[in-house]
């Protein structure tokens, strides 16, 4: 290592060791080093990632080829082509809700950290600096990766961004460092996916395995989300965007999910028939197609893909939300596209880059172009469903880097067919309005939802936790639930939204509802609704159901707003969706009940626990309404 760099660094007295001791050192400064050391070298076209293990055997990880477009990543088991939603583990003794590392595994983690940094210190090692969210403000980091995993430093490069310390004023002072050791995925934990968090000192993640989804992303998250809690202010999991209407009215949507909620969907354009027509649903039982015709939609400004950085300096004080991007880079999932022409600009961005990209789960060679459509078969005839593209945001068209207010703030769900032979929890219409007290609980409890595309999960209806960041966050359920019930008492004048995905009763609508939502309430602007607008739901944890909705002259069928009245459904099958809903909520939220818990919260958890009403909730946190 350069000299330098070494003397810039502030670090612990083992890290300094290890960098001092290791076999080799490559230090990263630009992005460009990492996508050359991705594929094992500049002048090679593909790579093969592996390591040998204690008892002689190497295990395969991965495989890398260098494309015309950037790099393209496969991994040797479809296990490792998704993330595990619950492969956090902490290792310290500072207040956690997670599963501690000794008490799961049956081992000191003092121990395998050691093991750790002794076989970090036998490689040869990639380091790079960046900063975790915006400058100033999530702090500063190291990345310690084995040389051969190029392609995951490359991945991180993208996401977080790269400091390149030979221009670094000052001292370099990292308040988070990242250890990347595969191997310990099969010495230690029998092949699963494994990340652990030691926040003793500075924070320390420890990624035992090379997919970037827990660590590389989802772990740095939840290092910032960490740095949030101990200052009071929240890094939310959700895409922004702003929307430009053809009336020139400008409206900024934020979208909260948890995975496959919708959020990078709802930074795309509508998916068109080769007519030009939108296909609004399919009925599942009588095949039935419903369409809607928009000349023109809106134009959108991206602002962020996944992670909002919601930090009090970017507040202003005029009872709005307001963010700012916490990324350099989104990590895009592409199941959706399937076929040339699904969506052309995201195929135009990805085919002809303005700079290299980073395939997961693509089928792609070396010296080939990686097509999004193309995706890795986990089994025969079985494509992985979750293909991924990492794109930097500089490149992305109209992408703003402000900070920008939020007027509208959705929560996105995953929603089953519903029909009356199958009562399900599918019972959401095409979008309802809720009081801020129960657009608190919606984050409290966040379904994953039906068929998540993005983690390996055993099915049926299951909670992504507080935030729907719940999994990357590494403290107490508590303290996120107070810091998201004050956000939401401090912004009474960002309204709040509901919209489900892929199924409106017995209809199928992939992601349309919120497209069309977010130009029909573009177009409305800041008006407020009528109250003959608004219908109360017979589920009272929906909210508001609309009662008529028109857009571009086009009437939606009521059947779209109020599920009850599909002829497929009904009151009855409704009510015992509803009914389904209402014991999730009951499961989820009553955990979050804790002697810390705010009291307005407490009192916001037993209305619901209570069955308590629509006016109920409105009278327990008020919105504004202007």
């Amino acid at each position: 290592m350069n000299p330098r760099e070494l003397d810039l660094l502030v670090l612990p007295e083992e890290t300094r060791n290890l960098l001092q001791n290791a076999r080799s050192l490559l230090w990263a400064h630009t992005l460009e080093d990492l996508q050359d050391l991705a594929c094992g070298g500049r002048e090679n076209g593909s790579f093969r990632v592996a390591f040998p293990l204690p008892d002689g055997s190497e295990v395969h990880e991965a495989q890398v080829v260098r494309v015309r477009n950037g790099i393209s990543v496969n991994y040797t088991e479809a296990a490792m082509r998704r993330r595990d939603p619950d492969c956090l583990y902490v290792a310290d003794d500072r207040p956690s809700d997670k599963p501690r590392f000794d008490e799961s595994f049956g081992l000191s983690f003092e121990t395998v950290r050691s093991e750790t940094l002794s076989w970090l210190e036998g490689q040869d090692l990639a380091i790079f600096a960046f900063e975790m969210g915006q400058p100033g403000i999530g702090g500063e980091a190291l990345a310690i990766c084995p040389a051969n995993t190029g392609f995951f430093a490359f991945g991180l490069g993208l996401l977080q961004g790269i400091v390149d310390l030979r221009s670094w004023e000052g001292p370099f002072s990292p308040n988070l460092v990242l250890y990347v050791a595969p191997p310990f995925r099969h010495t230690h934990f029998r092949g699963k996916q494994v990340v652990v968090h030691n926040r003793a000192g500075i924070h320390e993640i420890f990624s035992y395995n090379l997919y970037p989804g827990p660590s590389a992303k989802k772990g740095v998250y939840g290092a910032l989300i960490n740095k949030g809690e101990s200052e009071q202010w929240v890094t939310a999991h959700c895409s922004t965007v702003q929307v430009v209407t053809p009336y020139d009215n400008v409206v900024s949507f934020m979208h909260e999910g948890a995975s496959g909620g919708g959020k990078s969907e709802m930074l795309q354009q509508p998916h068109r028939l080769p007519d030009g027509r939108l296909l609004l649903g399919r009925n599942v039982v009588t095949g039935e197609e419903r369409f809607v015709e928009i000349q023109r939609t809106c134009s959108l400004r991206p602002v962020c893909d996944d992670m909002g950085l919601c930090h009090p300096a970017y507040q202003e004080g005029d009872g709005r939300l307001w963010l700012m991007d916490a990324e350099e880079a989104w990590f895009v999932r592409v199941d959706h596209i399937d076929a040339y022409g699904t969506e052309p600009e995201l195929e135009r961005l990805t085919i002809s880059p303005a700079s290299p990209l980073l395939f997961l789960n693509l089928d792609a060679v070396a010296g080939s172009t990686a097509l999004i459509w193309e995706h890795t078969q986990d089994a025969p005839g079985v494509p992985c469903p979750n293909p991924r593209v990492i794109i930097p945001r500089d490149i992305v068209p109209g992408v703003l880097h402000e900070k920008v207010t939020i007027d509208y703030r959705s929560f996105g769900v995953r929603t089953p067919p519903c029909t009356a032979q199958r009562p399900s929890y599918g019972i959401l219409g095409l979008f309802h309005v809720l009081p801020p007290a129960l657009a608190w609980l919606w984050r409290l409890a966040s379904p994953r939802g039906f068929a998540n595309p993005s983690i390996l999960d055993g099915g049926g209806m299951s909670s992504e936790g507080v935030g729907s960041y719940w999994p990357f966050a590494t403290g107490r359920k508590v303290d996120q639930a107070n810091l998201l019930l004050r956000q939401f008492m401090d912004t009474p004048r960002t309204r709040c939204i509901l919209i489900p995905n892929q199924h409106i009763g017995a209809w199928r609508t992939g992601f349309m509802p919120q497209w069309l939502v977010r130009d029909y309430l573009a177009r409305r602007g800041h008006a407020p609704f009528r109250r003959e607008q608004l219908v109360p739901s017979r589920c009272s944890l929906l909210g508001y159901a609309l009662h008529t909705m028109t857009i571009e002259g086009m009437i939606i069928p009521r059947w779209f707003l109020q599920v009850d009245t599909q002829p497929e459904v009904g009151p009855e099958a409704f009510d015992a969706g509803a009914a389904q809903l209402e014991r999730f909520f009951h499961q989820q939220i009553g955990k979050v009940l804790h002697p810390d818990l705010d009291p307005l919260g407490r009192s916001i958890i037993e209305c619901c626990l209570s069955g308590g009403t629509l006016a109920d909730y409105e009278s327990l946190l008020v919105a504004s309404k202007d």
